[in-house]
């Protein structure tokens, strides 16, 4: 098992969230879709209001080329979003709702193809309605459980986790023993410890 935590408004969270279940099918691992906010995160541990690829220019000149390259490769389009990084917790608290249903992957995945090929407000409930219908569920009964106390805490409770199993970025993948990989480049890698960690359990 690998839990996979993703920020909506993460660029390298795409191209991770787009591949992740095909690669986790061949490996023969179960994931588990962590949703969660990455801006308390980067507040508390690097003093930052914005994401770091607007605080250092260069940085984010070559996180675009870079993500561009790793899209061609993966056959996904990509549009440099008109705002970035987009606020995810509309979208953040709606993929929670969807846990329990099962939705929650699919939905994630139009939530990205949103943001950073369509250029939609991914913040905004009009935005997110269609998505949810898409995905075989009723907007007004999801949205009005997304604004709902459980909801809004459970999200809070997922930042907590990330921030005491100490994540610093998105996309990142916990195995089942713990072992953090952070990054889309270390799915890969994530996969293989996994399976080396189930294969000794099996032992």
């Amino acid at each position: 098992m690998i839990e996979f935590w993703y920020e909506f408004g993460s660029t390298y969270s795409y191209p991770a969230a787009m591949r992740v279940e095909r690669l986790a099918a061949q490996a023969g691992v179960a994931i588990e879709w962590r949703p969660f906010l990455l801006g308390p995160l980067l507040h508390d541990q690097q003093g930052l209001e914005d994401s770091p690829f607007n605080a250092f220019p260069v940085k984010g000149d070559y996180m675009w080329r870079d993500l561009q390259r790793i899209c061609d490769q993966e056959g996904l389009a990509l549009v440099h979003p008109s705002q970035f990084p987009r606020n995810g917790l509309l979208a953040a608290r709606v993929a929670i709702v969807g846990l329990d249903a099962g939705w929650t992957p699919a939905f994630s995945r139009t939530v990205y193809q949103a943001n950073f090929v369509d250029d939609r407000d991914i913040s905004q409930a009009e935005v997110l309605a269609p998505l949810i219908t898409a995905v075989g569920a009723d907007p007004d009964q999801v949205l009005a459980a997304a604004n709902s106390d459980p909801v809004k805490a459970q999200l809070k409770d997922h930042v907590r986790q990330a921030r005491e199993r100490g994540l610093f970025g998105a996309p990142s993948f916990i195995t089942a023993d713990g072992e953090l990989f952070w990054g889309n480049d270390r799915l890969e890698t994530a996969l293989d410890w996994a399976v080396r960690h189930q294969n000794l359990e099996q032992a």
